[in-house]
Formats: structure tokens, C-alpha cells, sequence
């Protein structure tokens, strides 16, 4: 297994796995509030593939979905004591 922070004083912190990838079942949809709220940062950004572990095929499926559900108003283009 991959592993970071070979400078001293540096954490060292294994690769996240992708979560779709592991779990072939799990369903991305705009639908699954918890899937949305899991993928939106405290600012209301989509969270980074290097933060979330996803590999890059599902990231951009993620962040599809996410767009998604903000159009249709299921999620915040912002959060609300940003506002």
C-alpha cells in the first residue's frame, strides 16, 4: 500500500480507497440526500478527489450529481451562515 509523508515530522497517512470502487452496489444519484451532504464541504464546495479518495471516473460522476441536486434545489450552492 502506497504510503505519504516520507519527510520527517510529516503524518503518515495511508491512500484512501474509492468508495463506489469497493462497493460496486452503492448508487451515485442526486437523490441520496446523504451522498450529497457527505460530498459538500462546510462552504458548501464539492469536496476535492485527493479529500474524498474518490478515483477520478467516480469523482466526476459525484460532482454531476451534486450539480445536479443543487439546479434542482436539494442542496445549497452555499451554506447558509455564509450567506
Amino acid at each position: 500500500m502506497p504510503i505519504r509523508g516520507k519527510r520527517k515530522g510529516m503524518k503518515i497517512t495511508r491512500k484512501k480507497k474509492c468508495r463506489f470502487c469497493m462497493n460496486p452496489d452503492m448508487e451515485i444519484s442526486y437523490k441520496n440526500e446523504k451522498m450529497v451532504q457527505r460530498y459538500i464541504s462546510d462552504r458548501g464546495k464539492i469536496v476535492a478527489k485527493r479529500v474524498s479518495g474518490n478515483c477520478a471516473r467516480h469523482q466526476r460522476m459525484v460532482a454531476k450529481e451534486l450539480k445536479i441536486a443543487r439546479f434542482l434545489a436539494l442542496a445549497p450552492y452555499i451554506r447558509e451562515h455564509y450567506r
